[in-house]
């Protein structure tokens, strides 16, 4: 985990809670909290998925994940960012990644949550495993 009075960078391999982000983030300077949950869902591009693995390099992620939100700070006026994003097999319905952004206002909240997840999808050395219901895999992210 990298950490600093204003933002939170993890990738971690048990599952993720989002009441520690969202109680590190709120505060009362801000008017508004976005929340980005991605989850498991049951089916990719027309096949019934089981459960996914996701692999990393959790020490480049994290560097990868702060210089994100290091550029999230510098374009929008945000008070605090938490971005925790998990490895290893995950069910159905378990987050795989959680984001969490205050500022004062809506719109720049909104605005650099989106911006997170885009470049984490991007740049991220996250690779994600579908294990679909026939028994057949296929990795994603890996060219």
């Amino acid at each position: 985990m990298i950490q600093t009075e204003r933002y939170r960078v993890a990738i971690v391999d048990t599952p993720l809670k989002l009441q520690p982000l969202f109680d590190f983030v709120v505060s009362e300077h801000c008017g508004a909290v976005d929340i980005f949950i991605g989850t498991v869902r049951n089916h990719a591009e027309g096949r019934a998925v089981e459960r996914l693995e996701y692999h990393g390099y959790p020490e480049m992620g994290e560097k990868i994940l702060e210089q994100i939100v290091q550029r999230a700070f510098q374009r929008w006026r945000i008070h605090r960012a938490a971005v925790y994003h998990r490895i290893g097999t995950l069910a159905l319905k378990e987050a795989s990644v959680i984001i969490a952004v205050s500022s004062a206002h809506r719109a720049e909240a909104f605005e650099a949550c989106r911006f997170v997840i885009e470049e984490i999808k991007k740049d991220v050395p996250v690779w994600k495993k579908e294990h679909f219901t026939d028994g057949h895999t296929r990795w994603q992210g890996v060219e």
